[in-house]
C-alpha cells in the first residue's frame, strides 16, 4: 500500500466513524502507530482532519448519523420509558456512572431527586445539572468532542480507573446473545473503564439495539446485571438474555397524550 493510499483510507475511515484512536487507525491500514501518526500530520495539513491527543477527528463529516442531537431525536419516546424505568432503579445518594449515550440522558433526566453523585464524561448530562444542588457532577477530563458531546481520550480512560461508583449506567451500538458491541475503539476504551469501576452494571438499549452488532465487541453478557429496553424489544432475544441469566426489564410505554420531555 502506498503513502498516498494509505492516507485515502485513514481519511475514508474517519468519514464513516468520525474520530479513532491512532491504534485503530494503525490495524485499519495495517501499519505501524508511527506511520499513522506521520500520515495524520500530513492529511491535517490539507486541512481534512484535526489531530486530537491519541487519535483524530474529521474535521467535516458528511453525516449526521453520530451527532448528539441527530441520535437523541431517535426513538425519543421508548428512551424516555427506558429512562424513567431505569431511574426507578437508582437509590438515594448512590454514586452512579453515566456515559454519553442518548438514552442514558433520559435517564439523568430523572435521576436528580435521588441525589446522587454522578461521575460522566456526557457533555449535556453535565449541562443538565449545572444548577441542580441536589446532585453532584464530577465530571471526567479529556478531549472535548462537541458533536457527540462527549470527553474522549486517555485522560477519560485514566479518570475513570481512578474511580469507583455503585452504579454503571451504559449504552451501545448492539446486543446479541454474543454480547454488547460499540461503535468507536475510542467509546469501548472508556466504557471498558467505567465496567471496572463499578458495582452493579445496568445499559439501557432501545429496542433497535436487539439483533445487532455494531462494529467492536464491548463485553460479554456475564458483566451485565440488568438491561433496561423498551415494549418493541423482540421476546424470543429478550428470552434469551434471561435464560443466560441477565435481568431484562421491559419498561412500560407512557400514555399517548404524555409529552416525552416534561
Amino acid at each position: 500500500m502506498t503513502s498516498e493510499e494509505r492516507k485515502h483510507r485513514i481519511e475514508a475511515y474517519l468519514q464513516r466513524v468520525e474520530f479513532a484512536s491512532l491504534e485503530e487507525l494503525s490495524k485499519h491500514v495495517e501499519t505501524s502507530v508511527s506511520t499513522v501518526r506521520r500520515d495524520l500530520t500530513a492529511l491535517e495539513a490539507s486541512g481534512n482532519l484535526r489531530r486530537t491527543h491519541g487519535g483524530a477527528r474529521i474535521v467535516a463529516p458528511k453525516t449526521d448519523e453520530f451527532a448528539f442531537t441527530a441520535r437523541d431525536a431517535h426513538q425519543l419516546t421508548e428512551k424516555e420509558a427506558i429512562g424513567r424505568a431505569c431511574a426507578a432503579l437508582i437509590g438515594s445518594n448512590q454514586s452512579v456512572i453515566l456515559d454519553a449515550g442518548t438514552t442514558v440522558y433520559h435517564v439523568a433526566r430523572h435521576l436528580e431527586e435521588k441525589a446522587p453523585q454522578i461521575v460522566t464524561n456526557s457533555l449535556p448530562v453535565a449541562n443538565l445539572f449545572a444548577s441542580a444542588n441536589k446532585v453532584e457532577v464530577i465530571l471526567a477530563g479529556g478531549v472535548i468532542y462537541p458533536r457527540l458531546g462527549v470527553l474522549v481520550g486517555p485522560m477519560t480512560v485514566e479518570a475513570y480507573s481512578r474511580m469507583r461508583a455503585d452504579i454503571a449506567i451504559m449504552s451501545a451500538g448492539g446486543i446479541t446473545l454474543e454480547g454488547i458491541t460499540n461503535s468507536h475503539a475510542l467509546l469501548i476504551d472508556i466504557q471498558h473503564a467505567m465496567l471496572k469501576a463499578a458495582q452493579k452494571i445496568i445499559f439501557c438499549l432501545d429496542h433497535t439495539k436487539f439483533g445487532r452488532q455494531s462494529v467492536s465487541p464491548l463485553c460479554e453478557l456475564e458483566m451485565i446485571d440488568t438491561i433496561v429496553t423498551d415494549s418493541r424489544a423482540p421476546q424470543e432475544l429478550v428470552a434469551g438474555l434471561r435464560e443466560r441469566g441477565v435481568e431484562v426489564i421491559v419498561a412500560p410505554a407512557p400514555p399517548e397524550n404524555q409529552n416525552v420531555l416534561t
